[in-house]
């Protein structure tokens, strides 16, 4: 939900604490961030898909739920990151009903995408962990694994989309009247004729489905994941195999859950606020500087998620850092996993070698000739 409704719940009703937008801190620094993530979530996010459709040994199970989270991602920032932008720019929403409803409905099918995806990925992890030879005991092995993974990850998209069907249904632009001189429009996805408790409905809701739950779920998972490795600390010498394998993808569970800490603080100050302004009875009074910068931050954050998936990527798993490079630096590695310095001084290395070679060539057969003359 885009923070203009509750933008303009304040401001309708505490006419006097009404601040001109061109006065505002967050007027000038919100679509500087906004600009930072568009650009780090496009070449972020669109590299990821790069890379999984490029290089085959990363096309695996849990790659396909990063997959998944990467295109949700992409999506937001591509069609609601530079409408929303200007919610603490302008006064009112310029974009029209259309663009108003399609902005708030992309951006719940993207929330709805990425936490039911981690909820997901972190089951996935919780059984490829606790049996990691499950899928070889199954008929079909790993490519039967494949296609359960890519149906659930459609199915987690239907889902998401199901329930962004509310917003899509009753977002609109609703006008605002601050005094007899002053309105705006905002976009508002809490229909006034859906009544006055709809709005508190949707927000607990969301809260519940799209935050607590879930994350109550993850760590379910998560405390069960290091039970497990707490007792295969003393898996006999025989199985070391399956030992090294469970390491492998401990570090894949690492990974996940890098990803579900990143979500848990982006969308918790979100939710914080949320929660007091709609189930508080004097929010609108109590409303302060405090409670402004939560919900701007909260605002900013719930954005921000959509570009940090990559860049916590880059720096916690190995084999995606390696291919940023590539795709990103021009950056190559040799079969042992030392980088080379780019694809250029490579190409200029091997053709410089070619030519120290033909020349010492060139030199021992000259020596030659001169010998056999003498």
């Amino acid at each position: 939900m885009n923070s203009t409704s509750v933008s303009g719940n304040l401001n309708s009703t505490n006419e006097t604490n009404y601040v001109s937008y061109d006065l505002r801190v967050e007027t000038y620094i919100v679509p500087v961030l906004f600009a930072i993530f568009f650009v780090v979530g496009v070449v972020g996010n669109g590299t990821l898909i790069i890379v999984f459709f490029r290089v085959r040994p990363m096309r695996n199970v849990p790659n396909i739920y990063i997959l998944s989270l990467a295109m949700a991602d992409l999506l937001v920032i591509v069609t609601t990151v530079p409408l929303t932008s200007t919610v603490y720019t302008v006064e009112s929403w310029p974009w029209g009903s259309f663009l108003c409803t399609f902005s708030e409905f992309i951006k719940d099918v993207s929330i709805g995408v990425s936490v039911f995806t981690l909820t997901a990925l972190s089951g996935d992890r919780y059984f490829a962990i606790v049996d990691p030879l499950r899928k070889f005991h199954t008929h079909g092995g790993s490519q039967r694994t494949t296609r359960i993974t890519i149906g659930i990850a459609v199915t987690i998209w239907v889902l998401a989309i199901m329930c962004g069907l509310p917003d899509l249904i009753g977002t609109g632009v609703k006008e605002i009247k601050i005094n007899s001189m002053k309105s705006f429009s905002l976009c508002y996805p809490f229909p006034d004729e859906w009544g006055k408790n709809y709005a508190k409905l949707m927000v607990l809701l969301r809260f519940m489905f799209y935050y607590l739950i879930p994350l109550i779920i993850i760590s379910i998972f998560y405390i069960l994941i290091s039970k497990h490795l707490i007792y295969s600390a003393s898996v006999p010498g025989e199985l070391q195999g399956v030992r090294k394998q469970v390491r492998a993808r401990k570090k894949v569970a690492i990974t996940v859950m890098t990803f579900v800490v990143i979500f848990g603080i982006c969308f918790l100050p979100y939710h914080l606020f949320m929660l007091w302004f709609y189930y508080s009875p004097t929010a609108q009074e109590d409303y302060n500087q405090f409670w402004h910068t939560i919900r701007i931050i909260g605002f900013c954050l719930s954005f921000a998620n959509s570009c940090a998936n990559p860049v916590a990527l880059f720096f916690v798993s190995g084999q995606f850092r390696k291919h940023f490079n590539r795709y990103l630096f021009c950056r190559t590695y040799t079969s042992d996993g030392d980088l080379m310095r780019s694809t250029t001084f490579k190409g200029f290395h091997s053709r410089r070698s070619l030519h120290q070679q033909s020349t010492k060539t060139h030199h021992e057969t000259s020596i030659i000739m001169l010998h056999n003359d003498e």
